[in-house]
Order: structure tokens, then C-alpha cells, then sequence
């Protein structure tokens, strides 16, 4: 069995409890939109998967790309300064950093997740840091591309992560996986 050479780190509910902020910038932007906001349980469910995929199953296609930009635009200025870290994930990026590289893959775009490292005081952990474009909409397109700019074997990393979508991310990339019981 091959050795671990590097490990990625889910954002959102692996590193940082982000709920608060994301559910006010869902709520907002439901808001802004004149449309009646879902209830708290259906949008935690919003909670991992890419914004473009939440937003459709509530809103008709044609809104779509607006609503992302009312999330997107809450989210920088308030939302981001709402999330928090998990107990201990200071310690444990510090411990690990010593001897591995570290790489977030997130479904967050990639401005936002450097911002809220930067936020947060981890940035400097982490050798990249991937998030969702148009190009990577999905958790294992993020894990491919990630795979890719760096030259990393998928048989030698590990991703950790909180929801089934890292998990389905890592099965079709051939990552080895690990599911925190904290998060989303």
C-alpha cells in the first residue's frame, strides 16, 4: 500500500465552522431575490455542494447565476468574517504541516477560501489552496486539477473531509478519504 504524500482539507465544515455566514448569505440572497427563503433545514442541506447545484433545486434556471453573484457578494463582505475554526485545527494543521504538504479542495471558489484562511490565520499552513470554477464545478474536478498542478499521485493522498461529496470526490479520483464526525 502506498505511503501518503500529501493530504487535502475540505474547507466548509472540516476546517472552519462557516454555518452562520452561509446561512445568513442564503437567507439574503432569497431576500434579494423576492422569493420566500427555504426553511434552516433545507438550506444546511445547501451546505457542501457546489452554490450553482443548491440554487437549482429552489429557483428557476434563469435566476441562477444572479443569486450566486448576491451569495458571492454577501459572502466576501459578511459572511466570511461569520466562520470560525473548529477546535484544535490550529494544532493539527501545525502538527501535520511538519511533515506533509497540505492542499485545501473546496467547492468554495478559490478568492474566498484564500480570503477566509487569511482570516482565519492558517493561510500559511497550506501549499494550495483549489476551489470551484466554471472549469471545476465539482468536488473531483477540484481534486483533479489540484492532482494535477502539483504532480501528486492519487494513490499517495488523502483528503479529509465532512460530507458525502468529498467522499464521492475522492471515490472517483482514486484518493484514500477520511470523514471528520464534526461539520456538514
Amino acid at each position: 500500500m502506498p505511503s501518503i504524500s500529501a493530504i487535502f482539507f475540505d474547507l466548509d465544515g472540516t476546517l472552519v465552522d462557516s454555518s452562520l455566514g452561509i446561512h445568513n448569505a442564503f437567507t439574503h440572497t432569497f431576500k434579494e431575490l423576492g422569493v420566500p427563503s427555504p426553511d434552516a433545514k433545507t438550506i444546511r442541506g445547501f451546505m457542501g455542494p457546489p452554490l450553482e447545484s443548491s440554487f437549482a433545486t429552489c429557483l428557476p434556471k434563469e435566476q441562477i447565476s444572479e443569486a450566486v453573484q448576491i451569495y458571492r457578494s454577501y459572502y466576501k463582505e459578511k459572511g466570511i468574517h461569520e466562520a470560525q475554526l473548529f477546535p484544535r485545527i490550529t494544532e493539527l494543521l501545525q502538527e501535520l504541516s511538519q511533515n506533509y504538504p497540505l492542499y485545501i479542495t473546496t467547492t468554495k471558489n478559490t478568492p474566498t477560501a484564500h480570503d477566509m484562511t487569511k482570516n482565519l490565520g492558517i493561510h500559511h499552513f497550506f501549499d494550495g489552496i483549489y476551489g470551484s470554477s466554471p472549469e471545476t464545478p465539482h468536488k473531483a474536478d477540484v481534486i483533479r486539477y489540484a492532482l494535477h498542478m502539483h504532480q501528486l499521485p492519487a494513490d499517495q493522498v488523502l483528503i479529509i473531509g465532512d460530507t458525502k461529496f468529498d467522499m464521492i470526490g475522492a471515490q472517483e479520483t482514486g484518493i484514500k478519504k477520511f470523514a471528520v464526525s464534526w461539520g456538514f
